[in-house]
């Protein structure tokens, strides 16, 4: 518990054998309930969760196994539906990669805890290591994506889209719906939109990018160029069409 907010940890995992148990055992001991994703991994990362999960307090951490590849996105909403059944009041984003700071997680959880935001992401422009630590390319493709999410969204004051380390309120997460989500690569840029349709108040807090000597992108570049702009242009274009409808 934190501040008195029953927090879950969802993360999603896709052939993450490498980190995904250090990414479970540093989690916060203050974190109520870690629910690990697969998303049909073909490696051992379903058996190496379990590992991590057996020495864990009892039923803090739980597997939960997708059949069939669902993409990032459709992981996280499986995620989401458990923490919300699980009667949470805040669910987290970690991914299993291991890229995302532990140390990180109160700063993601102050907003909330002080009702100044309903959904706080991580951006790491924010923090001085970006320079360093982010590959030049990852650099500047994330900066063109986030200037244009900000105007696809809504959501002006906000930066660095893709990182995925996030916090969402239950209320915040009553307010969308999880199966018209987009479940692959643009999965932020999709629920920042729909959030800004709902109302829901967002904030950026610093956070600490992790690029390890052996990290890979799992992304590919034609993977992450091909569905971008649909998402985008699908995201605006439901922004604009709820602000007419709303209009007397």
């Amino acid at each position: 518990m934190y501040r008195a907010l029953h927090v879950a940890v969802v993360v999603p995992a896709y052939n993450e054998r490498r980190a995904i148990e250090d990414t479970i055992s540093t989690i916060p001991e203050f974190v109520d309930r870690v629910i690990v994703v697969d998303d049909a991994s073909t490696d051992d990362t379903v058996a190496r969760a379990e590992l991590a999960a057996s020495r864990a307090t009892p039923e803090r951490v739980e597997v939960v196994r997708h059949a069939a590849n669902r993409g990032v996105g459709g992981a996280i909403a499986t995620g989401y539906r458990r923490a919300l059944a699980l009667g949470c009041d805040v669910a987290v984003v970690m991914a299993g990669d291991g890229q995302m700071d532990p140390l990180d997680l109160p700063s993601l959880l102050e907003p909330i805890a002080h009702d100044v935001a309903d959904y706080v992401k991580g951006n790491r422009f924010l923090h001085p290591a970006i320079w360093t630590e982010m590959p030049p390319a990852r650099i500047v493709g994330n900066v063109l994506l986030s200037a244009a999410t900000r105007v696809t969204s809504g959501y002006r004051h906000v930066f660095d889209s893709q990182c995925g380390y996030t916090a969402i309120s239950r209320a915040a997460l009553a307010q969308i719906d999880l199966d018209e989500l987009w479940t692959r690569y643009g999965y932020p840029n999709d629920l920042l939109s729909r959030l800004h349709i709902a109302g829901v108040r967002v904030a950026d807090v610093p956070v600490r990018p992790i690029y390890g000597e052996h990290w890979k992108s799992g992304i590919g570049f034609g993977a992450a160029l091909h569905p971008l702009p649909w998402v985008l242009l699908r995201s605006w274009g439901s922004r604009l069409a709820a602000r007419r409808r709303a209009r007397p």
